[in-house]
């Protein structure tokens, strides 16, 4: 069974950092985009990062030289390095995997993690 679980949310200052971790298990995701996405309340889910298999990565408008999208594949995990966090990146924070070798859609999906800043 394919399974995403994220962490490293919490509670953060306006500018600070956070790193979010997205294990995945049931089976290897070297082969597999993988991408963060977020949603705020009241507002759809957009992209904040994703990261193909060869290591090619696209940012949202929003964190472009603030967030950095990285991948372990022999750890089989994803991480989302966020500097300079505003408080409107305040939302929760999806992991995603594609289930085809370079498609850029995504299949599986995490329950999510919190993150929340404050002014």
């Amino acid at each position: 069974q394919v399974q995403l679980v994220e962490s490293g949310g919490g509670l953060v200052q306006a500018g600070g950092s956070l790193r979010l971790s997205c294990a995945a298990s049931g089976r290897s995701f070297s082969r597999y985009r993988m991408g963060w996405f977020r949603q705020a309340p009241g507002k759809q889910r957009e992209l904040v990062a994703s990261i193909s298999s060869s290591g090619t990565t696209i940012y949202g408008d929003s964190v472009k030289g603030r967030f950095t999208i990285s991948r372990d594949n022999a750890k089989n995990t994803s991480y989302l390095q966020m500097n300079s966090l505003k408080p409107e990146d305040t939302a929760v924070y999806y992991c995603a995997s594609s289930s085809v070798p370079l498609s850029s859609g995504f299949t599986y999906w995490g329950q999510g993690t919190q993150v929340t800043v404050s002014s």
